[in-house]
């Protein structure tokens, strides 16, 4: 066996990896059965794995013949990257892939919390009493980290008369980012105190765990909003209780939040204006599709190089969201690595 996968592909390249490899597809796998998987992943030369599944020491004890280590999404904390790189082992992340969904899911979880009462009509309610809304047009948009997504965000908002302020702990006020698109920088007090939404996409590290805290939500602009496809880690639960019940924070909507962080017995379990969806923002076809042929490609890539450079930093893709018509766009189901 070349390639074991615990992710689906979608079926198009799928058959273009298995009509040049052998390909064995084992979603069950990722249950966390870790004998069944020590025994397949024993004979495969490269592996697909989804987020749950952590790539550690033992896990490479147990994949001697190991090249790739392929996954669909980006981040670092779930993959032993300094393991792979003393064992030769690449790793492979379509880190752009999902840059346009998500900033669509900002973008649209904006515009739903502005008119909540869209919502009641969603779940059935044809005769509930009209909210007031807001628009988009001149309102203060926070922009709360410059991932990649927070580009793409950018150019949308603008586009629809938004004023974009911004913060991201880790880019200097004086970068030239923040004139290319077109957001005004500006302290996290300033962030915090003018922003009618704030938009959170921050590149998550340990560091910052716990970041939006008491202390910076105290500076709020009364009526908040509040989306994000950051990691939940980066709120302190109790903080974003206390500024949802008093009024602070008027709703939020946080995708791919982890496990437990609003269950029964937490601060946030019984709140009606906090939102939680299960990673929403990476889950749509294109982004499935712009993911699914850039790990098949690089895959291929590096099983039938085998002396290609092997790094455990992850591969860096070209952007798949582009606007190019550059007939090697990743994205592009008839672009073909022979």
């Amino acid at each position: 066996m070349d390639i074991l996968l615990l992710e689906r592909l979608v079926p198009e390249a799928l058959a273009w990896l298995e009509a040049r490899h052998s390909v064995e597809f084992r979603p069950d796998l990722a249950a966390g059965d870790p004998v069944a998987l020590r025994k397949a992943a024993y004979k495969a030369q490269a592996v697909v794995l989804p987020r749950k599944v952590v790539v550690t020491r033992e896990f490479l004890d147990f994949a001697p013949l190991l090249k790739c280590v392929a996954r669909m999404h980006a981040s670092t904390d779930n993959t032993d990257l300094e393991a792979c790189r003393e064992r030769k082992v690449r790793v492979i992340q379509a880190t752009t892939a999902n840059v346009r969904s998500n900033a669509e899911y900002l973008l649209a979880s904006m515009l739903l919390l502005c008119r909540r009462g869209i919502g009641s009509s969603l779940i059935g309610d044809r005769h509930a009493e009209p909210r007031m809304g807001r628009e988009l047009n001149g309102s203060i948009v926070g922009v709360f980290g410059l991932a990649p997504t927070a580009h793409t965000l950018a150019l949308m908002l603008n586009s629809l008369g938004a004023k974009l302020i911004g913060y991201d702990p880790a880019i200097h006020h004086t970068a030239p980012i923040w004139g290319q698109l077109q957001v005004q920088p500006v302290s996290l007090q300033d962030l915090m105190t003018h922003s009618d939404i704030i938009s959170c996409q921050v590149m998550y590290a340990s560091r910052y765990q716990g970041f939006i805290n008491d202390k910076m939500l105290a500076h709020c602009k009364p009526g908040q909003i509040w989306v994000s496809v950051s990691r939940s880690q980066l709120f302190d639960p109790h903080a974003l209780a206390k500024a949802l019940q008093d009024g602070r924070i008027e709703a939020c909507m946080l995708d791919g939040a982890e496990s437990g962080f609003a269950s029964r017995g937490t601060p946030l379990h019984d709140l009606t204006n906090l939102f939680l969806t299960p990673r929403l923002g990476a889950h749509t076809r294109e982004s499935r599709l712009r993911a699914s042929w850039y790990v098949a490609h690089r895959v291929h890539e590096t099983l039938a190089n085998p002396r290609l450079a092997l790094d455990a930093v992850p591969s860096t893709p070209m952007n798949l969201d582009s606007g190019t018509s550059d007939p090697g766009r990743l994205d592009a189901p008839q672009f073909i690595i022979r």
